[in-house]
């Protein structure tokens, strides 16, 4: 399915086959909230009518939306610094990311893997 955009609390997504939208809460989603942009896929298992689970992606390309600023040379081995991405979760990346940046997050553990 794919992420459409929200709509209050509620989530919406678009069958890809019969074009039929679905309308799903912020708790039938769990984690995978953290990392949804619009028009994101993911495959959203129902049993009947429920949702029994979601899945992401392994990784996804997500800006920085805000953190301090990074510093030429800041480059020290293993040191971080928190930043928000698009979506609102707050990560930690190296000390030379900058905002407005597009980092890969690994969406199962939500670690910064590269900048893109």
């Amino acid at each position: 399915m794919h992420f459409l955009y929200k709509d209050g609390e509620e989530f919406v997504f678009m069958d890809t086959d019969s074009y039929d939208q679905t309308n799903v809460g912020p708790v039938s989603l769990g984690d995978a909230v953290d990392y949804l942009i619009e028009s994101a896929v993911v495959i959203i298992a129902f049993h009947g009518t429920e949702i029994v689970g979601v899945e992401m992606p392994a990784s996804l390309e997500l800006l920085i939306a805000e953190t301090d600023p990074g510093v030429q040379g800041d480059r020290v081995s293993g040191a971080r610094k928190p930043a928000t991405l698009q979506t609102g979760k707050t990560i930690q990346v190296p000390l030379f990311i900058n905002p407005g940046d597009k980092v890969k997050v690994d969406t199962r553990s939500g670690e910064y893997i590269t900048r893109v």
